[in-house]
C-alpha cells in the first residue's frame, strides 16, 4: 500500500492564494452589490446589512467576523486564524478599492449571478485549499469537515438558505431567487472540488 505524503505549501504559495482568492471574492461582491444580490455566510449578512444601513460591505464584513476568531483559535489553531484574519482584512480592503478600480454601469442580473458566484466560489476554493477561511460560517464549516467529515459546502448551503429567508423582507423577490441560484453555484463548486483527501497539501 502506497503511503500518501502531504506536502506543505510554501510561503509564496500561501501569499498568492490569499491575494488572488480575496481579489476574486471582492470582485464577486462588487458585482453582487451592483445588482442587489446576496451570497450566503457572513458575506451575505454583510451585504444585507449594507443594503439596510447604507454602510459599505467591507466594514460590516470585517466587524461581523470578529466574534468567530475565538472559535478559530480554539478549534483550528493560530496559523489558520492568522491567515483567516488576513484574508478577511484583504476582502474588506479590496472591496473598498475595487469600486475605484472598476466602474460597472450596467450588468445583466442573470449574468451577474453566474459570474459573481463563480468568482466567489473559486476564490473560496483557493483559500480553503490553503487552510484559510473567510471567517464566520466558513470557520465553522471547515471545522465540521475536518473533525466530523461533514462537507463544508453542504453545511454552508443549509445556513445560506436561512439567510435567504431573512432577505425575503429586504430585497425584491426576483433578486432573492437569483441569489439562491448563486448560493447553489458557490457551494456546488466547493462541494465538488474540496472533498477530504482530494487535495493533500498543507499550510
Amino acid at each position: 500500500m502506497t503511503e500518501i505524503v502531504q506536502e506543505r505549501h510554501k510561503l509564496y504559495e500561501d501569499a498568492m492564494a490569499l491575494t488572488f482568492g480575496t481579489l476574486f471574492v471582492s470582485l464577486g461582491m462588487l458585482i453582487y452589490s451592483k445588482t442587489v444580490l446576496l451570497v450566503g455566510s457572513t458575506a451575505g449578512l454583510s451585504l444585507l446589512l449594507s443594503y439596510i444601513s447604507g454602510y459599505g460591505f467591507g466594514l460590516s464584513f470585517f466587524l461581523l467576523n470578529l466574534p468567530f476568531y475565538v472559535l478559530a483559535v480554539r478549534r483550528m489553531g493560530w496559523p489558520f486564524t492568522i491567515r483567516t484574519f488576513v484574508a478577511v482584512g484583504l476582502v474588506a480592503v479590496f472591496s473598498r478599492l475595487t469600486t475605484s478600480w472598476i466602474d460597472i454601469s450596467h450588468i445583466d442580473p442573470i449574468y451577474a449571478t453566474v459570474i459573481g458566484a463563480g468568482l466567489t466560489g473559486t476564490g473560496l476554493l483557493m483559500l480553503f485549499r490553503h487552510r484559510t477561511g473567510l471567517g464566520g460560517i466558513n470557520i465553522l464549516a471547515l471545522y465540521l469537515q475536518e473533525h466530523w467529515k461533514i462537507r463544508a459546502g453542504y453545511f454552508q448551503l443549509a445556513v445560506d438558505f436561512l439567510i435567504m429567508i431573512a432577505a425575503f423582507f429586504v430585497i425584491p423577490v426576483n433578486r432573492l431567487a437569483l441569489s439562491i441560484l448563486g448560493i447553489v453555484i458557490v457551494n456546488v463548486i466547493i462541494a465538488i472540488n474540496h472533498k477530504p483527501g482530494r487535495y493533500m497539501a498543507l499550510s
